[in-house]
């Protein structure tokens, strides 16, 4: 992988691949930029694609105090390795990312977002604060499962997979994530859509939720595209939160091609 570095100095691992306009993808929680491959192969073909490891995962690195504007600018910086008219892929707290970023002004014409975890009952039952107080008091003490744990709990994960997860292989890597779970927390906020800041989000922007996840999920997505002055939702029949790449990568690339279509039409 190669690196940039952010405005605090902080190295930021990326991953180019492809041919085309460049393209951006942006995890989700708990994920480092290997868990994109799949969809980064399928859009290989029509775009150079960019997948980087978010702050605090895999080769970046994580200096100082968190702040969201720290991760803002980590986008920042791999939008600007990417090269004029790059396009921007945010998949669930990925996607809040990329919101943020383009409200406070990245420069993107076109952003594409999946299943944002903002509303109430996204992550669960427990209200925001008491979830995010359980989640810190579990970093603090050093119990990285425990913060795992609750994470994949809130997202409806059934306690009889989780007990199978934590003797799996996989199980050592997301404790070594965890950290990271206190980063996606702050930028949900009180899990609310905000409205009024994402006002300021100029790019055409698709919001796309699977038909088969939950209702209060599918309802924050409409909810986000509404708020959205560019905004359009979309439905992929079929899908949950776990969404497949292979019925997600032809509806970003038709979407990311629009501008092609649009230069050629005028």
């Amino acid at each position: 992988m190669d690196q940039i570095l952010s405005a605090d100095g902080t190295p930021i691992a990326y991953r180019r691949q492809g041919e085309g306009p460049p393209l951006v993808l942006v995890g989700g929680a708990l994920c480092a930029a290997a868990a994109d491959e799949q969809l980064a192969a399928l859009l290989a073909p029509r775009f150079t694609v960019l997948t980087y490891d978010r702050r605090g995962r895999g080769a970046s690195g994580d200096a100082g105090r968190y702040a969201v504007g720290r991760e803002v600018e980590d986008l920042a910086a791999v939008v600007g390795a990417a090269g004029a008219g790059a396009r921007l892929f945010g998949m669930s707290s990925g996607g809040a990312l990329a919101l943020e970023a383009v409200a406070a002004g990245l420069p993107v014409d076109l952003l594409a977002v999946y299943e944002p975890p903002y509303g109430p009952g996204t992550w669960g039952p427990l209200p925001a604060a008491e979830r995010r107080a359980r989640l810190h008091r579990l970093l603090a003490a050093g119990d990285r499962g425990g913060a795992v744990e609750l994470f994949l709990a809130s997202t409806g994960v059934a306690g009889e997979m989780i007990a199978r997860m934590r003797r799996a292989p996989l199980w050592p890597g997301l404790e070594a994530l965890a950290p990271t779970l206190a980063y996606d927390e702050a930028l949900l906020g009180d899990g609310a859509v905000p409205a009024g800041r994402f006002a300021a989000v100029a790019a055409r922007t698709l919001v796309v939720c699977g038909g088969f996840s939950s209702a209060p999920a599918r309802a924050a997505t409409r909810t986000l595209a509404e708020a959205l002055p560019r905004g359009r939702h979309r439905t992929l029949t079929g899908q949950m939160r776990e969404v497949a790449p292979q019925v997600l990568a032809p509806v970003l690339a038709d979407f990311f091609a629009e501008d092609v279509y649009l230069r050629r039409a005028s």
